[in-house]
């Protein structure tokens, strides 16, 4: 690959970086292959890219090992890319990019864990409605690998900032983050109504980027009685463009809730959510519809 740092970046890290994804359509290609888009006709007509310059860009991004490029077909032989572990350590950039667009470029510069009814963080994340969660796995509290989407009619996935067993476990400054209170009445809530949920074939999940070992510990202390699964590695974070902030050096999830069906296709999205319980009677009313 052509080099385009100058010596004196030889050992600059961020240099060396931008030689490899410093370019539009290199970060959006790595976006929309975390996103689930993996062969070249879907990337192409995601991106509105000329073939050529998709092209070139894949081919650099395979010889840096951040995409690898597996076949599918035989005849022809036709291939798709995926991300490396090297590609998807990428993953935590995009959503600070995210994040950044979110803050200062959408918004007016304010730390929330929540946004304007009519921002267009909202109208991305209720224009997921009808798409398709691509197949991963998150981690559980037990450290073991789980579908996010269970396997009954429906799979309620609320988001949450982060939850703690103890009190003095929050970031300073949590309480005057708008938004960021409220986890452990969401999760409540969703425990005392369980029962409800199951008897119209929906499962519940809670979804933050928490540590397993600090959700378990979480959970114990409420009683939950449904996993919460770990996206510390965001990578369904990515895959949907989900809303973060940061707060103590670590990327959040912002609170918002998602039904999708046993076929992985999304069929109620809310956010923003300013009412938590009345939240979760709205996804009740989905499920039981």
């Amino acid at each position: 690959m052509a080099q385009r740092t100058r010596l004196a970046d030889a050992d600059c890290a961020i240099a060396q970086a931008l030689d490899v994804v410093g370019d539009w359509w290199t970060l959006l290609i790595v976006r929309d292959t975390a996103r689930g888009v993996h062969r070249f006709d879907a990337l192409q007509q995601e991106l509105g890219v000329s073939r050529k310059v998709l092209t070139e860009r894949l081919r650099l991004l395979v010889e840096a090992d951040v995409l690898s490029r597996e076949p599918y077909q035989d005849r022809p032989v036709r291939y798709e890319y995926r991300l490396t572990p090297r590609g998807r350590a990428l993953l935590p950039a995009l959503i600070a990019l995210q994040d950044w667009g979110d803050t200062w470029v959408l918004g007016d510069g304010e730390k929330m864990a929540t946004a304007a009814e009519a921002s267009r963080e909202a109208e991305r994340v209720r224009a997921l409605v009808g798409t398709r969660l691509p197949e991963l796995q998150l981690l559980d509290y037990d450290g073991v690998l789980r579908d996010p989407v269970a396997d009954t009619p429906y799979t309620v996935l609320y988001c949450f900032p982060s939850a703690y067993a103890r009190r003095d476990a929050y970031p300073p400054g949590w309480a005057e983050i708008p938004g960021a209170r409220g986890c452990t009445l969401e999760s409540c809530t969703y425990r005392d109504q369980l029962a409800e949920f199951t008897a119209v074939g929906a499962s519940v999940r809670g979804v933050s980027t928490q540590r397993p070992d600090e959700q378990r510990a979480f959970a114990d202390a409420e009683g939950l009685r449904f996993p919460l699964l770990s996206d510390a590695e965001l990578e369904l974070t990515a895959a949907l463009r989900l809303p973060t902030f940061r707060a103590a050096g670590v990327s959040r999830l912002k609170r918002l809730t998602l039904v999708v069906d046993r076929d992985r296709t999304v069929r109620e999205a809310l956010y923003p959510i300013t009412d938590i319980e009345a939240s979760v009677q709205a996804a009740l009313a989905a499920v039981s519809r």
